[in-house]
C-alpha cells in the first residue's frame, strides 16, 4: 500500500543517490528492531527529512484534503494511539525509541478512487478516502496505519536509497573497468535486486505493523481481513515475482501465522 500517487518514491531515491557525495554517512550496518533483520543504510535521517518534509508539504498544497470531519478526527486518534503505544513500549524497555526524532503528521486525501496509504520518513502519513471502505473499521485503519508507520520506523526509504546508490556506483565502476555498458543491466537490477528487496520490506512492515497495532490495543485479526477485502475489490494483479508487494494470498497466510506470536509477545500496553 505504500506506492505514492503523484509523488514518486523512485525519483526521490535517485535524487538522494545523486546527492550522496554531500552526505554525512552513517554506519552502513544496522539491525531492524523486533524483526532483527540486518539492513544497509548510509543515509542520515537529517538528510532524508530535509527532502521528504518539503515534498510532503508540497503534496498537501497540491492535494484536496479532508479536515475537521469525524472520519479525519478518527484517523488522527488511531494514528496518535499507535504513536503513543510505540513510545510507551520503548520507554518501558528503557531502550532507544526509533521515533524520537519523528515529526508526526496525518492527512486524509479526498480521493475515493485511490485505495492507498503511505508514510514518508519521519512519520508523515497520508491516507486516501478510497481505502477507508476497505479498512471498514477502527481495527482495519489501525492495521493499515501500523503497516505504514512501520516503513518509517524501519527506515525503509533510507535503506532503499542506500542500496540504489550502492548499486549505481558499483555498476558505474564495473562499466569503467570494462570500458562498456553492461548489457541488460537495468533489467538485472529490477528483477534481481529492486523488486525482491521491496517485497522483503513490505513483509517486514506487515510484521512490525501487526506489533504496533497490538501494542495499541487493536484487534490483530483484522490485519488479514482487510487483505481479503482488498482482494475482493481488486482485479487480479501481476505475479508476485513481477510485483513490489507480496501476493495477497501469501500476505494473508503470513499474517495468520504471525498473529499468535505477536499477541503473546507484544500484548496491548495499558
Amino acid at each position: 500500500m505504500s506506492e505514492i500517487t503523484n509523488l514518486s518514491r523512485r525519483n526521490f531515491i535517485y535524487q538522494a543517490g545523486c546527492a550522496g557525495c554531500a552526505l554525512t554517512f552513517l554506519s552502513s550496518c544496522a539491525e531492524v528492531d523486533m524483526s532483527n533483520r540486518k539492513q544497509f543504510n548510509i543515509l542520515s535521517d537529517d538528510f532524508l527529512y530535509s527532502r521528504t518534509f518539503t515534498a510532503y508539504e508540497n503534496f498537501k498544497i497540491e492535494s484536496k484534503l479532508i479536515t475537521g470531519t469525524a472520519e479525519y478526527k478518527n484517523l488522527l486518534k488511531i494514528g496518535y494511539n499507535i504513536r503513543d503505544a510505540i513510545k510507551a513500549y520503548y520507554f518501558n524497555r528503557g531502550g532507544k525509541d526509533p521515533t524520537n526524532n519523528f515529526q508526526w503528521e496525518f492527512i486524509l486525501v479526498d480521493d475515493d478512487q485511490t485505495k492507498n496509504a503511505w508514510c514518508m520518513p519521519g512519520g508523515k502519513i497520508a491516507f486516501y478516502s478510497g481505502i477507508l471502505p476497505i479498512a471498514k473499521n477502527d481495527d482495519g485503519i489501525a492495521s493499515i496505519m501500523g503497516h505504514e508507520i512501520a516503513h518509517a520506523v524501519a527506515r525503509h526509504s533510507g535503506e532503499r536509497a542506500s542500496t540504489a546508490l550502492l548499486a549505481d556506483l558499483s555498476t558505474m565502476a564495473l562499466e569503467t573497468i570494462l570500458g562498456q555498458k553492461i548489457p541488460g543491466g537495468k533489467y538485472l537490477r529490477q528483477f534481481g535486486l529492486d523488486l525482491p528487496f521491496n517485497r522483503s520490506q513490505e513483509s517486514e512492515a506487515d510484521y512490525l505493523g501487526l506489533i504496533f497495532m497490538s501494542l495499541a490495543g487493536y484487534d490483530v485479526e483484522e490485519s488479514y481481513k482487510i487483505w481479503e477485502r482488498m482482494k475482493e475489490s481488486s482485479e487480479n494483479g501481476p505475479a508476485e515475482f513481477f510485483s513490489t508487494h507480496p501476493s495477497t494470498n501469501n500476505r494473508i497466510n503470513q499474517l495468520k501465522k504471525w498473529i499468535p506470536i505477536v499477541s503473546s509477545q507484544y500484548p496491548a500496553i495499558g
